[in-house]
């Protein structure tokens, strides 16, 4: 259930960054002449050409053989400003994180006050597995970096979290949000927040906190249903995305978590009555539409299930839930071809999918 959504949705370590930062240090860059008048030697400027060939290697992803040529240039000028900082971006790239806090310490030694390196170094503790050491460097700076490619607000907030400090995350998701750390809306965040991580008892006891603060707080009881619905406590569940409904009658994802809780009690007429008005308020959405697959298929309404299934998989044909549903419905219509077709694909996807980090 983890979901750890980055700059909220993206990826925590890709290749959109582009090193801006390394082209500043370059001298290159920075223009031929030394301060001193005179031209760099041919030693030196095969090295900056290297440098520039290093920030180019890394917009591509090729971080190896950015490092290559980096650690030459650092082997041979060892004393050059910046060549550290730019080894440990690219160690960082490569997700080679305690590699890169140790080339980010040597920089901070070089220049104290390079907030990027500062973050950088923080992130990579946290992408270490190390979340306590994080927070101090992610302290100091939360400035957005694209080099980092990722929320620095956000990992420290959940850094807070798996260290305990639930206070403090309540805090920095309350600035993150830019509402006040004692509201109603801090504690519905950080509860949410909570839940991604499995910290299930903690975010019932926000997402109660934040209903004590405000019982009209839109989507706190949905929150609260949805804790409930994963811990398999429908009636409790029913009763929170009822109260919810009459808060927020627009909201189509209430409708369907609604007729998930309602499902697992295999009260399929009315699932299907709330699944359907969920679809009219939100037709892009493809969760409703395998749940109706499946209620229609309970109700014996194989052939309409079928054509649910089969709009869920025009939004979404990488799914292995509704390839496998779909399947058992030609089964159950003697569509055996297709229903072959569509179980195997489904494992092949499962697969795949099980296979990514």
């Amino acid at each position: 259930m983890t979901l750890l959504p980055i700059r909220s949705v993206f990826v925590l370590v890709g290749g959109l960054a582009v090193c801006a930062a390394l082209h500043a240090e370059s001298p290159a860059a920075q223009g031929a002449p030394k301060q001193d008048g005179s031209t760099p030697s041919a030693s030196s400027a095969t090295r900056d050409a290297s440098f520039e060939q290093a920030t180019r290697l890394m917009q591509q992803g090729n971080n190896d053989e950015a490092l290559r040529l980096l650690e030459n240039i650092a082997a041979a000028e060892p004393a050059r400003r910046g060549i550290v900082r730019a080894i440990g971006i690219a160690y960082y790239k490569k997700s080679d994180f305690l590699k890169a806090v140790a080339s980010f310490k040597k920089a901070l030694e070089e220049d104290p006050g390079d907030s990027e390196a500062i973050q950088l170094m923080g992130l990579s503790y946290y992408l270490a597995g190390r979340p306590a050491e994080a927070i101090g460097p992610l302290e100091k700076v939360q400035t957005w970096y694209p080099s980092a490619n990722v929320d620095a607000s956000y990992i420290l907030g959940i850094c807070y979290i798996q260290t305990k400090d639930y206070a403090s995350a309540r805090k920095a998701f309350a600035k993150m949000f830019g509402v006040s750390a004692e509201s109603a809306a801090s504690y519905l965040f950080t509860a949410r927040m909570l839940l991604r991580q499995d910290y299930d008892p903690v975010a019932e006891e926000y997402a109660r906190k934040a209903v004590e603060l405000d019982p009209k707080l839109p989507r706190v009881h949905l929150l609260l249903g949805e804790l409930y619905l994963y811990k398999s406590r429908l009636p409790e569940a029913a009763e929170q995305f009822q109260k919810e409904l009459e808060l927020n009658p627009g909201d189509a994802a209430v409708y369907y978590k609604l007729a998930d809780a309602y499902t697992r009690q295999q009260k399929y007429e009315e699932a299907e009555k709330l699944l359907q008005r969920s679809i009219w308020l939100d037709a892009t959405s493809t969760g409703p539409y395998i749940l109706m697959g499946k209620v229609l298929e309970k109700k014996g309404e194989t052939a309409l299930a079928v054509r649910a299934l089969q709009r869920a998989l025009a939004m979404d044909p990488n799914n292995p839930i509704p390839h496998h549903l779909l399947g058992q419905a030609y089964r159950e219509l003697g569509r055996t071809e297709d229903a072959e077709r569509e179980l195997k694909l489904s494992e092949q996807l499962q697969a795949q999918k099980d296979s990514k980090p």
